[in-house]
């Protein structure tokens, strides 16, 4: 008997005014507020660093289009977010042929060389950050706070001391080797060393809060991933301080590095995460884990980039298991 199948036409099915275009704006228009507290935080330097990765990028595109032969598309914003998702992820003071060639990898490397928008499997950004980490960790953590402001050359520069990130300070309270807990305000509010973007909170969910508004990005991805990294915090917590877990600690882990940023700008990327409902839990909760991992169980006190990255290598496997099976088509019994 011949098997009976549901034809339909191609998709898309939905109809919807959002473009590539208008997404990507969006986008780089909830990371507002998080640039200009980095860069009231860390001065022109900072801008700096912005101006010099947004331009390599866009020039970056432009270039390998323009040598493939390929349709131009730096007018789709892709390009710009990823300059500036990769600048709010270094330190103000990292040398700008650095910030070039991070750049460069991203848009070349891990986003050209794929196929171009839609095609990379990881975040460009974020693969920028972890290549210039592996290659440069010195430069790479290297922060600095604000200790006051001068004039030079009618320019207003920063001047700054070296510090610990607060996520480092709270591991070495942890570990015994250090006894002042960094202020939890200033960590919400932004004030504290880090890269550029990630160190206020506040400026950070006032996007999110955006993107959710204009429906740009899900909710699933970002709380989940937040919501398994809190209970892993805990249950370690517990292991580790004969049962007696402190929620204070907790609050710090929240609010310190690239968790936020992570989790609602670059974790729920449309091209590098899961299109399905189960599927972005799943990869909400690995990501969870593996920065619980990172964080608590290796030698850096951050993990948010790393965790995402391996996340993105695992969303081909995730959809496999968790697409719907297409109505009117039967599973094969012996499956």
């Amino acid at each position: 008997m011949e098997e009976k199948l549901l034809n339909v036409s191609s998709s898309p099915h939905v109809r919807d005014n959002s473009s590539t275009k208008s997404i990507m704006r969006d986008v780089v228009i909830a990371l507002i507020p998080a640039t200009f507290v980095g860069i009231y935080n860390f001065g022109v330097r900072a801008l700096l660093v912005i101006l010099t990765t947004c331009v390599t990028c866009i020039l970056a595109e432009y270039i390998w289009q323009k040598c493939m032969k390929q349709p131009i598309a730096t007018g789709d914003f892709s390009a710009l977010l990823t300059g500036l998702l990769l600048a709010l992820n270094l330190p103000a003071t990292l040398p700008l042929w650095m910030c070039v060639l991070g750049g460069v990898f991203a848009i070349i490397i891990a986003k050209q060389m794929f196929g171009g928008l839609g095609q990379n499997f990881m975040n460009p950004a974020l693969a920028g950050r972890c290549f210039l980490m592996l290659s440069f960790s010195g430069s790479m953590t290297s922060f600095v706070i604000e200790k006051g402001n001068k004039i030079w050359g009618g320019v207003q520069a920063v001047d700054g001391i070296s510090s610990a990130t607060p996520l480092m300070q709270v591991k070495e309270v942890a570990q015994g080797t250090a006894s002042a807990m960094p202020g939890l305000s200033d960590m919400f509010l932004g004030t504290t060393a880090g890269t550029i973007g990630e160190t206020s909170v506040a400026a950070i969910l006032i996007g999110a809060i955006y993107l959710l508004a204009k429906k740009i990005i899900d909710w699933k991805i970002p709380v989940v991933y937040i919501l398994t990294f809190a209970v892993f915090n805990l249950i370690y917590a517990f292991a580790t301080s004969d049962g007696n877990a402190n929620f204070y600690p907790l609050a710090y882990e929240l609010c310190g590095g690239g968790l936020m940023l992570g989790a609602f700008f670059m974790a729920t990327d449309y091209v590098t995460s899961p299109i399905t409902p189960k599927g972005k839990v799943i990869f909400g909760i690995l990501l969870g884990l593996l920065t619980g991992l990172f964080r608590f169980c290796g030698e850096s006190a951050e993990g948010v980039s790393f965790a995402i990255i391996i996340g993105n290598l695992c969303v081909p496997l995730i959809e496999r298991f968790t697409i719907p099976k297409a109505f009117g088509k039967e599973e094969k019994a012996n499956e």
